[in-house]
Order: structure tokens, then sequence, then C-alpha cells
């Protein structure tokens, strides 16, 4: 489905949004790992995330649905039956790498397939580490899914990982809760850590210092109750359209902030970006709070390091931002987008230059030049939520309509994205 999108006179309002999609990932998983029932209300009913139920649904996991509200009836760590048939991922990333994790330690054999997104995707960077844990893991595509898991015993590993990536750290430490002793991963830099949160909240024995966590295996998980904050990363396309919209303020309720996501708004601050953060308590041990947003005069930046895997996933509607920022803007050390969903860095090139912006490519990142006022026009989603969304918001400050095609993708993680833009419409 192809959404237009008008220019606005101003934006105002308050405003809930979906719930994080990591922390909904790993509450289906983690439950269905864990004894008894797990209750997780502000689940995320996004494709994503609908795709890892299906999932534990074949792995003999009994899980209800009702709205936000979702109750799993976990079986234990070893509850899982094979399935009959492969595992389709959909388009999720999370799922596929968390779950080999988990499946490669299982008495049974399962294959893990997905769309033709997926298939893209390198699995290599899972592949390596399960591997070295004893993990019999083959690729049928060079690397890439469709995988094939054959259960295997665990041993535990010291594994120094080559890129921070939540995911990969994730599927390192769902292994080890088989593994036959202490494992140790090493980031380079912090990656965000709800897996070591949420495990810790289902009785798993993970500690994390200075880079370095350490994951001993447990007897068994217990069921927690878990309430889904709202997902930064949604949150950060209300936050840019009121930071480069005239006049505009607007307030997003019950957000997660916890540190290793915050990244967006720690750059959007040193951009000079008019931000408020109110109310901050704690759920389940990942801090919430409300974010105000006011249209400000932005100066730009330049965001490399340690930076970006705290703000990864929001660097396509940043770019939007820093297109409204006197001056230019550099993006580095992101190779990580080239392996999203799209290569983000190319397709937010491809389609902001068609409303007229003016971004180079860099082997690491963009070079974003400032001040440029936007012309509405055709562009493409490439079935990547993040690019439709950022498009949606550049369209709301541009000269004239912008037609997203596609732009209906947005349901793998936002689903009624577009009804609360046009909520806040002035």
């Amino acid at each position: 489905m192809n959404i237009k999108i008008t220019p606005v006179k101003t934006l105002k309002g308050e405003i809930t949004i979906p719930g994080d999609k990591s922390i909904s990932h790993r509450a289906v998983m983690f439950g269905s790992l864990a004894k008894g029932d797990t209750h997780i209300s502000g689940f995320l009913n996004g494709d994503d995330c609908i795709s890892t139920i299906k999932c534990f649904n074949k792995l003999g996991i009994e899980i209800e649905t009702e709205g936000d509200k979702v109750v799993v009836h976990g079986k234990g760590l070893h509850g899982l039956r094979s399935s009959a048939t492969p595992l389709d991922v959909g388009n999720s990333g999370t799922t596929i790498r968390l779950i080999s994790g988990i499946l490669c330690g299982q008495p049974f054999d399962t294959v893990l397939t997905g769309d033709a997104s997926i298939q893209k995707r390198p699995m290599s960077r899972i592949i390596m580490p399960l591997s070295q844990m004893g993990a019999a893991i083959e690729s049928t595509n060079d690397g890439f899914a469709p995988l094939t898991i054959r259960g295997s015993k665990i041993h535990a590993i010291d594994y120094t990982m080559p890129i921070a990536s939540a995911q990969v750290k994730s599927s390192v430490l769902l292994a080890s809760l088989f593994a036959d002793g202490e494992t140790i991963v090493r980031e380079p830099v912090a990656s965000r850590n709800h897996t070591e949160i949420i495990l810790n909240s289902f009785g798993a024995n993970i500690k994390s210092e200075n880079g370095v966590i350490t994951s001993s295996p447990v007897e068994q998980l217990n069921a927690v109750d878990i309430n889904v904050p709202g997902d930064i990363s949604s949150a950060a396309y209300f936050i840019v359209a009121a930071l480069i919209v005239p006049g505009a303020e607007v307030t997003v309720k019950n957000v997660g902030v916890n540190p290793t996501r915050t990244g967006i708004l720690d750059a959007l601050k040193a951009m000079g970006a008019d931000i408020t953060i109110e109310n901050l308590s704690q759920n389940g041990g990942e801090p919430c709070a409300d974010i105000t947003a006011r249209y400000s005069d932005l100066k730009a930046t330049v965001i490399k390091g340690d930076i970006i895997p705290r703000m990864i996933d929001e660097i396509p509607v940043f770019a939007v931002a820093a297109l409204h920022a006197e001056g230019t803007t550099l993006v580095q050390d992101a190779t990580e987008l080239k392996v999203k969903e799209s290569n983000r860095i190319v397709t937010m090139i491809q389609e902001l230059g068609k409303m007229g912006a003016e971004i180079t490519e860099t082997n690491d990142g963009m070079v974003i030049r400032g001040s440029q006022q936007l012309k509405g026009a055709p562009v493409y989603s490439h079935l990547d939520h993040r690019v439709a969304m950022s498009c949606a918001v550049a369209a709301l400050a541009a000269q004239g309509e912008t037609e997203i095609i596609d732009g209906d993708c947005v349901g793998i993680s936002f689903p009624d994205f577009y009804e609360k833009l046009a909520s806040v419409r002035g």
C-alpha cells in the first residue's frame, strides 16, 4: 500500500507508542524457557514479534494473545519439542539470531528460514561463536538463511566479539544456558543489554562489568510478569518530527530509556535539541520516562564510536534531523547499517535524495549537508519499516506531497504509525 504524506503547519499533543520490540521478542522467548506462566503487558503486536510467537508455537509452547497482553505457558529450559516443519521467522533478524542460540542446545534438529530479506542478512556472525560452543549449524545459502541446526552438546567459551551486536551477544548468552560451564562474552563497546536484564529477572546468573559479561548455567528459569515500556526507536520519529516542524511540541509517554538505547537523545541534544525527560520510573529493571521534544534550531554534529550501537536503529531518522541542522553532519563507524532490512546508508541517501537532500555515502556512514528545504516526491520504502517512517517524518517539513511506495511495511514494528502521526498534526 502506498501512503501519502502532506506537510504540516505544526505538531502538538501527547501520544503513547507500541511496546519495545527488543523486549517483546525476549519476553516471549524467555517465558517459553521458564517454568510457569509469564504474563506480558504492552507487547508489540508487530509482524516481527508475531513471528517469534509463531515459532515458539511450533516448538510446543502455548501462547495466548489479547491485544497487547500475552500469556506464555512456559515449559522450562528443556521443554521445547521438535517442529515438524521449518520455523519461519518472516522478516525478523532478532528472531532468527536469538532462537538459534536456544535451538543449538536442544535434543532435536530444526530448520530456520525467513523471507527474501532475511535470506540476505549475514548469519555467519552467530554461526561462528555458536560453532565454537559445539553447535552444529549448516547454512544452505553460503552463510545466510535457511539454517539447519542439529541438537548438540554445548560447551562454555570465552568469546571476544569482533563487532558490537546485541543480537550476537544474546545468541551466545542463550546458548550458554545449556552449556557445561561459565561462558564469557567480551564486547568492544556496550550494546543494548535487555537480554542480561530480562534473563536475570527470570532467574539466570549473568554478570556484567566493564564490557565483560559472564553467564553461569542455572537449573531452571521461573516465570515472571513483564510490562514492556514504549520503544524508544518508535519514539524517535515523533521526537525528530517535533524538532524540525516550527512551533511543534510533542510528548511521548512511558518510553524505555535504558542507557544502552538512548544514543539518539544524546546525539540530538548535541545538536541543540530542546528535549525534556520527566517522570522517570523503573519497570522490571528497565528505566522509563516521558519525553517531550520542541522545535529547535539544530546545529551539525559528528556521531561515531561508542554512541553508534546505542542508536543504530535510529540513524535513518537522525539523518532527517541533520538535514535541518546548520552545517554539515558526519555519521561514522556505522557499517552495521548496511546489513539491516535494507542497506540503510544507500536507501536513505537514495530516497531522501529524491526529495532534494544532499547526502554523500562514505565507507562507514554518510556526510549530510544541513539547512536543506526538501520537496515532496514519490519515495520507495524498500520494504524497510525504518526507511518508510523516516521518509514520513521528512515529508512533514517538505514542500508538497510525498508518496511512500509500500509504506505499509511499518507494520513490522509500528502498526498504527500513520494514525499516531495524524493525531498530532496541528
